[in-house]
């Protein structure tokens, strides 16, 4: 119940984007390996009750998918551990995939995303990318906003509901090994190159908070340990004038939200996520799937939107407005991987002192 696959099948399953239907499931490590494992029963039953209900097929491979039948559109989402994307995606395109949809950061570095990126413009085929909260309300109202107080400075905050101990936190390095950067915070990233001119060129200084930032070396279940922030909070000025904010917290809780400071850092707007308009909403998606990541449930219309417009675009050729591209999240992965040696050092060097 943890994986946002499951999710994204759960929200096509319930008819929530129109332009698509799901036909196939591919999970080699349930339907595998893992089938005895934590999280094995359940997909079992889920297996069961898509198969049952909706007429979807499952495969424990890529290979396993027939041929696309005449007159069709197929289109992929690719949401399983990031090392595993590159050849997930070639195999899309093998399996006659036109449009991909490829959840964040894409690939573990930028030199295999933009062989990933080359690959598909030889196949044509249009790489889209799971950057949801680009089209999230809170972003919007927020830019828009700060565009009304003199010498503005905008903070986005990314919380997580992860347990504050050694072994979940531990458990989520694994996971999620390619580290905070390109994994939690790479939305925010993802807004920073999209909205105020951040690339690897343009960046001016980048400034740790060490105050609220912390750098943990943790075991996970596999018995080998990883350095990663378990939160960081840091500031971008760029060379063109503009500075940003971004504070993530694997820890935070289960509300996000941008603020707004005017030029003395007084805060002088907040937008939350959840907003009062979606809690309802949120209240009825956790008694539906209780024990699922509370950050499903407060991001769920913007999932929504995200495949949506992807969708529609395959199956109608309607232009996904908004949606990241795939030269957007190249550029946005250069960006981590410039910041995460930095603040590394920085958090190193505050520790030292």
């Amino acid at each position: 119940m943890r994986g946002m696959g499951w999710y994204h099948a759960v929200q096509l399953l319930g008819n929530e984007c129109p332009s698509a239907k799901l036909c196939h499931v591919v999970e080699p490590w349930f339907m595998g390996a893992g089938s005895k494992g934590p999280g094995g029963p359940e997909f079992v039953e889920f297996q069961a009750s898509s198969e049952k209900d909706h007429g979807v097929r499952f495969h424990s491979s890529m290979k396993d998918l027939p041929p696309v039948e005449d007159g069709v559109k197929r289109m992929a989402l690719i949401s399983g551990r990031t090392g595993d994307n590159p050849r997930l995606l070639e195999e899309c395109i093998t399996a006659g995939c036109k449009v991909i949809y490829l959840e964040k950061p894409g690939a573990p570095t930028v030199t295999e995303l933009e062989a990933m990126k080359q690959k598909a413009a030889d196949a044509d085929v249009v790489v889209l990318m799971g950057y949801n909260k680009n089209v999230c309300k809170y972003v919007s109202k927020v830019r828009a906003h700060a565009t009304t107080v003199e010498g503005s400075h905008v903070t986005f905050v990314s919380n997580n509901a992860y347990e504050n101990t050694d072994a979940s936190l531990g458990e989520c390095f694994e996971r999620n090994s390619e580290g905070m950067l390109k994994n939690m915070a790479i939305h925010e990233l993802a807004l920073l190159v999209s909205f105020y001119d951040v690339t690897t060129t343009n960046i001016d200084s980048v400034t740790a908070d060490k105050d609220f930032s912390s750098l943990q070396n943790l075991k996970g279940p596999d018995g080998t340990a990883r350095t990663d922030f378990d939160k960081i909070k840091f500031t971008i000025r760029t060379k063109t004038g503009k500075e940003v904010s971004v504070s993530a917290d694997r820890c935070g809780g289960e509300v996000s939200y941008a603020t707004v400071s005017d030029a003395n850092g007084k805060e002088v707007f907040r937008h939350i996520v959840p907003d009062e308009d979606d809690k309802a909403n949120v209240s009825v998606l956790q008694a539906k799937y209780p024990g699922a990541m509370p950050y499903f449930f407060s991001q769920d219309p913007d999932y929504t939107v995200v495949k949506e417009r992807v969708a529609n675009f395959c199956a109608n050729g309607i232009e996904a407005q908004g949606i990241a591209t795939i030269d957007v999240a190249c550029e946005t992965l250069k960006v981590a991987e410039y910041l995460t040696p930095i603040l590394r050092e920085q958090m190193s060097s505050s520790a030292g002192s």
